[in-house]
């Protein structure tokens, strides 16, 4: 007679996922905790403990999942823009400035909620996201523009992004056109 399977369904990696999120974004990262996680993903904890075995495993599990998230839609991004000089730079600003403002808000959320619910229990387990920045400054720091020109709108663009997870302001829409005209000036091929 064989035994069933006690292991949770495929998805179920993404609902334990989700859920911890959730609970992140919703009551903070000193909620999270494994019991909480696994009644909000509908599974038992022991469903829970065969994916991700500790807290750091599921934050882990959380910063990869992010990780993968930013390096595919930059990816996409970039693809979606003609090739040439300042690519990268063109893409950043198209991510940063010109997404629907209800998009932005629900990816700056959801990364805000994984990065510092990381950050807070181990700021190594921002490992993943790093590696993925690093790419994107290799690959702007060779985007055809006058040295530190991509930088600058790299940097802008992070500004604004933490601008946006801590709440500290959000720009009007003459704002974000201005500053998108402004950063839009350093485009300019290397001579």
């Amino acid at each position: 007679m064989a035994l069933a399977d006690p292991s949770p369904p495929p998805e179920a990696r993404t609902r334990i996922l989700d859920a911890a999120e959730a609970i992140v974004r919703r009551a903070g990262v000193a909620a999270l905790t494994l019991e909480a996680t696994a009644r909000e993903a509908g599974v038992s904890k022991g469903g829970l403990l065969y994916h991700y075995g500790s807290k750091e495993a599921l934050l882990t599990g959380l910063l990869n999942r992010m990780a993968e998230f930013v390096s595919e839609d930059f990816a996409a991004s970039l693809a979606a823009l003609p090739a040439g000089a300042g690519q990268v730079a063109r893409t950043m600003l198209a991510w940063g400035l010109e997404a629907p403002q209800e998009a932005c808000n629900e990816r700056c959320d959801r990364a805000a909620a994984v990065f510092l619910a990381a950050f807070h229990h181990d700021p190594a387990l921002l490992d993943p996201m790093r590696a993925v920045v690093a790419r994107m400054r290799a690959a702007v720091a060779t985007d055809g523009l006058a040295p530190g020109a991509g930088m600058a709108i790299m940097a802008a663009m992070d500004g604004l992004f933490m601008a946006r997870i801590f709440g500290l302001y959000t720009l009007d829409e003459a704002e974000r056109l201005a500053l998108r005209d402004a950063l839009g000036r350093l485009l300019e091929p290397a001579a």
